[in-house]
C-alpha cells in the first residue's frame, strides 16, 4: 500500500502539473519565458514579506510577484530606451537578491531555504494538497473563462484590440493567474525550477499538438506523467532532494521536469533541514515501528 506522504505528493504534483499545463501554453506562445522567470524568482521577496508579516509565504508571493510585472510595464513605459530583456534581468536578479537579503536579517528566523528554492514535494500536507487542488481548480476556471480574448491577444495583439479584445485587462488577469500559479508550486518544484514546469512540457507539446486546446491537454499530460515518474524513480534509485541530486540529461526535456518534481523532503522528526530521499523516509519509518 502507498505510503501517504508518498499519495499527498503524487496527487499534488499531479494538480500542479495540470495547471501549470495551459498556462505554459500562454507563456510558450507569447514569447514570456523570461517574463516567467523574473516573476518566480521574485518569489523568495514574497516568501520573505510573508516570514516578516507573520503570515503564510503564499499571500506574499502573489503580492510581490503581481508587483513586479506591474513594475515592468511602468518601466516599459518610462525607460523605453531599456530592452524588455535588461528590465526583467533587472527585476529578477535584483528580487532574488533582496529576498536573500531580507531572510538573512530575520535573525530569528529559522527556515529552510532549499525546500523554497528546489521544492520539497514529500512534505505535502493535507492543507497544502487541499490548497493546491482548489487553487489550480480555480485557476483553470478563470483561464477557461478568458480563453478565447487571451488566445486571440497571443496571436495578434493589434488586430484583437481592432475586434474589441480589451487586450490590457486580459494580460493584467493572466498575468495575476501566473502568480497564483507560481505560489502553489513553490513547494513543489521550488522557486527556481517553476519555470520548467511551466515551459518544457508546453514547448514538448507544440509539436505534437494541432490546435491550442489539443496543445494545452497534452502540456498538462505530459507534466502529469513527469510527476509520476519522477516520484517513481526517485523512489526506486533513493534519490537525494534538491541540488543533491544528479543533474538531468539535458537532451530529454520531460526528464527534468520529473527530476525537479519528484524531489524528496525532510525525514519525519526533522522539520525543515537536510532533505532526503522517499526510501530513507521509508527505511526510518519502518525502523521506528516497534
Amino acid at each position: 500500500m502507498i505510503e501517504p506522504f508518498l499519495l499527498r505528493a503524487l496527487l499534488a504534483g499531479l494538480a500542479t502539473a495540470a495547471v501549470a499545463g495551459p498556462m505554459g501554453c500562454f507563456i510558450v506562445w507569447r514569447r514570456m519565458a523570461y517574463f516567467g522567470d523574473t516573476m518566480a524568482h521574485s518569489a523568495l521577496l514574497g516568501v520573505a514579506l510573508g516570514f516578516g508579516l507573520a503570515i503564510e509565504p503564499m499571500p506574499g508571493v502573489v503580492v510581490v510577484t503581481v508587483g513586479v510585472a506591474l513594475a515592468l510595464v511602468v518601466l516599459q513605459r518610462a525607460r523605453p530606451w531599456l530592452s524588455t530583456d535588461a528590465l526583467l534581468g533587472i527585476l529578477s536578479h535584483s528580487a532574488l537578491s533582496f529576498g536573500l537579503v531580507a531572510i538573512g536579517l530575520m535573525a530569528w528566523l529559522r527556515v529552510d531555504l532549499l525546500s523554497y528554492l528546489f521544492g520539497d514535494i514529500l512534505s505535502v500536507t493535507s492543507a497544502d494538497l487541499w490548497i493546491a487542488c482548489g487553487g489550480g481548480a480555480v485557476v483553470l476556471v478563470l483561464l477557461a473563462a478568458i480563453w478565447r480574448p487571451l488566445l486571440a491577444a497571443s496571436v495578434h495583439e493589434d488586430l484583437a484590440r481592432a475586434e474589441g479584445v480589451p487586450v490590457g485587462a486580459v494580460g493584467i488577469a493572466f498575468m495575476l493567474l501566473i502568480a497564483v500559479v507560481i505560489a502553489l508550486a513553490m513547494k513543489i518544484v521550488g522557486i527556481l525550477l517553476i519555470t520548467s514546469l511551466l515551459i518544457i512540457p508546453a514547448a514538448t507539446a507544440r509539436r505534437f499538438a494541432r490546435t491550442p486546446e489539443a496543445m494545452a491537454m497534452i502540456a498538462a499530460l505530459l507534466g502529469m506523467l513527469a510527476v509520476v515518474g519522477g516520484l517513481a524513480l526517485s523512489l526506486r534509485a533513493d534519490t537525494p532532494a534538491g541540488p543533491r541530486s544528479s543533474p538531468p540529461p539535458p537532451s530529454c526535456s520531460p526528464w527534468r521536469n520529473c527530476r525537479s518534481a519528484g524531489e524528496g523532503g525532510p525525514q519525519p522528526g526533522e522539520g525543515h533541514g537536510m532533505s532526503h530521499a522517499p526510501a530513507a523516509i521509508l527505511a526510518t519509518r519502518q525502523g521506528l515501528q516497534p
